[in-house]
């Protein structure tokens, strides 16, 4: 290696490196909150006898998790004043609501039944309570911030007419276990029904509270949330054995590729004594293969956001792997936004780099689009959202949140992106072999359907969806069967197979490619390795039909508003490691030609 190429090398390893430091304080910053959670007590210590408070969240159809409404949509004792309690942006990002109850609890000391409140329905209010109960509604609340969920009410036969009608519950049983001064686990069961059949109806809410002496210690209290057989199944560790088989096989493929395969066809090639030279298959495009893709701003930006993503998630997963986000609410996403922000540096350096790579001119119109092209998704997603919030008045993310995420990434990931992009354009060269390129563009002659086109794209994102389909069936449950999913360190690995396996599958393709004379590897790479999202697409449809019992249009315009998100990211990351695998496959092979 040169000189010039190691003070390049040298700089771009400070660089990333820069951008690391970075990323270890965020982590460390989490990491030491994570830890001052478990260890410092103060928070959630209470005397006995100290009134605590009982706060309520949200309510809605049990079959349809996102469509859910303020606790107090319904008349169920609302308070005079609202007191609502400050939540991080995670929890802002999530829709949480909680309102301070008009249950309140005595530390240690049972109750045996106290009035919440005596409701007078007036016939609006008791049509919504009728509504409520035929849709399965449930209600949730967070005790000592350990979430608790219950059901309105339930449909019954009434005695007198024999007819079903609906029966809401109006009494509220807590069972609280406590060790020494911390609330450890709190349930909820409820009685009493009283039939909603006519108005004026008056109804009288009651709750009482049993406390109950445990020894599971204030760091385990969440653990029994989490459910250990269904994550922890057999089918769970041996798909992930499964995911490594493949794995090796196709790394093994590769190498055979590199080391059998090419191997002979340089010997070939460079046998200066034979007659004639072997100028077919991927040799005779060799004055091809290094043009500059079509739209070069965007190739350029669309490469960088998938880096910067790629880089996203294996930060979040390694960083959710260290602590109980689980525990957390919305700790997950608020940390996924200030990665996303410091990250925006690596997008910005990966799409100017390459941008400069190709003798590109317009980097600002680059560095703009690479900062603004994954939060334009999300936003129009989040307008789409939003409009069905409005029109439904379900629950969702405040103006004020949105605007936050705004200042975030004009003040932050934007200059960071620009940093980036700069950085890439003074430390990346441009091309060896770009004085090599035919001045003519070559077009490449018509090739069976199989060899080429759309059915050549698709072929490569099925091993990689393979790879990860029985962990997008744990994802799926855990975020529309109220699961909380915990095995980062599953995810992790998977993660790493799904990598792996996605730039090991792109180079095969791309050799097939370029072996059929074809030499718009570039492209073709992005969306053979990306196309591992439509089947993200066709299994999440798959998933809806036959996994949920979900129903109505706001719920489905919710699940695939998320699903669309989901696999945005999924193909952007596969798409970008894909074509940057088939970039060092392809400067590889071909570095012989231009030396």
């Amino acid at each position: 290696m040169q000189s010039g190429e190691w003070v390049v090398m040298r700089r771009v390893v400070g660089a990333v490196a820069l951008v690391l430091v970075l990323v270890v304080v965020f982590a460390g910053n989490v990491a030491g909150d994570e830890t001052k959670h478990r260890h410092h007590h103060d928070k959630y210590s209470h005397k006995v006898g100290e009134e605590t408070v009982v706060w309520a969240n949200k309510v809605g159809p049990y079959r349809n998790p996102q469509e859910t409404y303020g606790y107090y949509y319904l008349p169920l004792c609302k308070p005079e004043k609202r007191i609502g309690r400050p939540e991080g942006l995670g929890e802002q990002l999530l829709g949480y609501e909680l309102v301070k109850s008009s249950i309140l609890i005595p530390f240690a000391v049972d109750v045996n039944e106290r009035s919440e409140c005596n409701e007078e329905l007036t016939q609006s209010a008791a049509n919504r309570l009728k509504k409520a109960v035929m849709h399965q509604y449930w209600y949730q609340f967070y005790y000592d911030d350990l979430p608790v969920w219950g059901m309105v009410g339930e449909s019954g036969l009434d005695a007198n007419t024999g007819k079903l009608v609906p029966l809401v519950f109006t009494h509220k049983h807590f069972i609280i276990s406590y060790n020494m001064d911390n609330v450890i686990e709190v349930s909820l069961n409820y009685s009493k029904p009283v039939p909603v059949t006519q108005v004026p109806l008056a109804l009288n809410f009651t709750y009482s509270v049993t406390w109950v002496p445990t020894t599971v210690e204030f760091e385990d209290r969440f653990k029994k949330y989490l459910d250990y057989n269904f994550f922890e199944h057999q089918i769970h560790w041996f798909s992930i054995f499964n995911s490594c088989m493949m794995v090796i096989f196709l790394v093994g493929l590769v190498a055979m590729i590199l080391m059998r395969i090419l191997h002979k066809d340089f010997a070939v090639h460079g046998d200066e004594e034979g007659d004639d030279i072997d100028e077919s298959g991927w040799k005779k495009v060799r004055a091809e293969v290094f043009r500059t893709p079509p739209h070069l701003v965007w190739f350029s930006s669309i490469y960088g956001t998938g880096m910067q993503l790629a880089f996203l998630c294996l930060f979040v997963i390694v960083i959710a792997s260290m602590g109980t986000f689980y525990s957390r609410r919305g700790k997950i996403l608020s940390t996924f936004v200030g990665v996303y922000a410091v990250t925006s540096f690596v997008g910005g350096y990966t799409s100017g780099s390459y941008y400069a790579e190709n003798n590109g001119k317009n980097w600002i119109k680059t560095a703009l689009l690479t900062s603004s092209l994954f939060p334009a998704i999300c936003f129009g997603v989040v307008v789409v959202l939003n409009f069905m919030q409005v029109l439904y008045h379900v629950m969702g993310m405040h103006v004020s949140t949105q605007v936050l995420v705004g200042f975030i990434w004009l003040f932050v990931n934007v200059p960071l992106c620009f940093a980036g992009t700069l950085a890439g354009r003074a430390l990346i060269p441009p091309t060896s072999g770009k004085g090599l390129v035919s001045p003519v563009p070559k077009v490449p002659e018509p090739k069976k359907w199989y060899l080429g086109g759309w059915a050549h794209i698709l072929a490569g994102g099925i091993l990689p969806f393979g790879s990860i389909f029985i962990e997008m069936y744990f994802i799926f449950t855990s975020l529309w069967h109220y699961k909380y999913y915990y095995v980062y360190g599953f995810l992790l690995l998977v993660y790493l197979i799904l990598i792996i396996v996605t730039i090991c599958v792109t180079i095969v393709s791309m050799y097939m490619l370029l072996n059929n004379e074809d030499p718009r590897w570039q492209w073709n790479s992005f969306m053979s390795a990306g196309s591992t999202a439509l089947y993200v697409l066709m299994y999440s449809a798959y998933y809806f039909i036959t996994k949920t019992d979900m129903s109505g249009f706001l719920q489905t315009i919710y699940y695939f508003g998320t699903v669309i998100l989901l696999c945005s990211v999924i193909g952007l990351i596969c798409g970008a490691v894909g074509f940057c695998g088939s970039k060092v496959f392809v400067k590889r092979i071909y570095a012989g030609h231009f030396d």
